[in-house]
């Protein structure tokens, strides 16, 4: 892997890591209950806070994105949770509500697209829902789901929303003030292209005023303890402080290109990764193309379909002889 030049790397996660931001974890420890650490927590906030655009503080979980999935069913309210599933990590979060010991309802949607909002209506209007489930960008397929619309949908329904953006925050636009989002989680290891090992939720004050009643929180998720650290600009448990340091190097990168003309970016290749395959499904005349429906695609992962005579792990291999890492169907695919 070492031989594999730079901008080779195209799995859905772990992204590849730029040079420097690897070097950035070389740095000394330092005690994570001092002076020098939460001036670091307090840049961290300051660029986080830009990439979810939000002034509310940002949780920074040592975990994966799956520790910050567990953390909203748990700090959620008592009552049954909708969960939207369109892919193998709705399915995910979905596990998630059960294996916590919630009650869930789930609404499925057919392979490759997204539950349509009036099923979504018709299961709120039912009533008896505290919150309804959403990943903003499906992995698995590809698929871009509407979180703003959602989110006011349940609003309008007296429920929260809780928000999956792993393959989102970074590289799609979330602006989790101004559309009055509840809850939104990620991941490091994808759009922010940084190493796994980091997690990161913006969470409402009504929400988080909610939170302080669910029973059951838990303790290494528990988001009010969270909050109650931040306010010190620390974490409630030992941080993965070499992460940080990556972390910091990035989100200087983040901030110095901006965030429209970072979504922008990612926009721009996702139309040229979804041109090239239709284009060239064209000119075989093989069903060979995006997944995904036109207006309901992600700009930060794309689910390239096969005729039936191609295989995915033989693509994949082939390509890895061309000296580039791609990723292979997921789940169902």
């Amino acid at each position: 892997m070492s031989d594999i030049p730079f901008g080779r790397f195209f799995l859905p996660g772990p992204t590849e890591v730029r040079a420097e931001v690897l070097q950035a974890m070389l740095q000394p420890m330092m005690p994570h209950r001092g002076a020098a650490f939460e001036a670091l927590y307090a840049r961290l906030q300051t660029g986080l806070q830009v990439v979810f655009r939000t002034a509310q503080p940002v949780f920074i979980s040592t975990s994966s994105a799956t520790g910050m999935m567990e953390a909203a069913v748990r700090c959620c309210a008592p009552g049954k949770i909708v969960a939207i599933v369109n892919g193998a990590f709705s399915a995910r979060f979905a596990h998630i509500v059960g294996a916590c010991g919630r009650d869930v309802d789930v609404l499925n949607a057919p392979l490759g697209e997204s539950v349509p909002l009036d099923a979504v209506r018709e299961r709120l209007q039912q009533g008896g829902v505290v919150a309804v489930l959403v990943v903003h960008s499906e992995t698995s397929t590809g698929v871009r789901t509407d979180i703003r619309a959602v989110s006011d949908l349940a609003h309008e329904h007296g429920a929260m929303c809780l928000i999956d953006s792993v393959t989102g925050v970074g590289g799609i636009p979330v602006e989790f003030d101004a559309w009055g989002l509840d809850f939104v989680l990620t991941g490091s290891q994808k759009a922010l292209a940084l190493p796994p090992g980091l997690a990161f939720a913006a969470a409402s004050s009504a929400f988080m005023a909610q939170a302080r009643k669910a029973p059951a929180r838990g303790v290494y998720f528990d988001l009010v303890e969270f909050a109650e650290f931040d306010l010190k600009r620390q974490t409630p448990s030992t941080p993965a402080l070499s992460l940080l340091y990556a972390l910091e190097r990035q989100l200087e990168a983040v901030a110095a290109e901006g965030m429209e003309a970072r979504w922008d970016r990612h926009r721009q290749m996702a139309e040229r990764t979804h041109a090239w395959a239709e284009e060239l499904g064209a000119r075989l005349g093989e069903p060979i193309g995006i997944l995904a429906p036109a207006g309901g695609r992600a700009q930060t992962v794309s689910a390239i379909t096969l005729p039936e005579r191609a295989r995915g792990p033989d693509v994949v291999r082939r390509v890895a002889e061309a000296g580039y890492t791609i990723g292979a169907g997921y789940g169902a695919l």
